[in-house]
């Protein structure tokens, strides 16, 4: 399921005569605030398999810093929809959740307290991305509130 999601989020379509693929979380983040809120939902899909999986919490909190890079440059206009096609947070949330299943890294299900710090930081950082987006929605509807007469 993360593959194809990875996928369909950063690499949907290639530009022709290039290597780059643009995905849905390109197209969407070029609407300001909902497309980063929808990119936030796809991206957290990824972290909640790698819960899943049992990855430890130093690949979930890469993966958390991803995510928050990925929100952060969606707050800057045509320039980080440009950046967010460079850095596809997804692709490299993918990546660490597939090296880390490859080497066998993982935590046992009787580890004490996994579940609940895998869900933190799961949470922490959805719920961070989730409010800069909030903040952002605000600042869009703020900024045409004044400029409407």
């Amino acid at each position: 399921m993360s593959r194809a999601l990875a996928r369909f989020s950063d690499d949907l379509v290639k530009i022709p005569g290039t290597d780059i693929g643009i995905g849905a979380d390109a197209v969407v983040g070029l609407i300001p605030g909902v497309g980063d809120l929808i990119g936030t939902g796809l991206s957290s899909a990824i972290m909640v398999d790698a819960v899943r999986q049992r990855v430890p919490i130093p690949t979930l909190a890469r993966m958390g810093f991803n995510l928050l890079l990925d929100t952060g440059l969606g707050f800057v206009p045509v320039v980080g929809d440009a950046a967010d096609v460079v850095h596809r947070a997804n692709r490299k949330n993918y990546r660490l959740l597939e090296q880390a299943v490859a080497q066998g890294k993982h935590v046992d299900v009787s580890a004490k307290g996994y579940l609940g710090m895998a869900i933190a930081t799961v949470v922490g950082f959805v719920l961070v991305s989730l409010v800069l987006v909030g903040l952002l929605i605000w600042a869009i509807v703020a900024g045409l509130g004044a400029l409407l007469p």
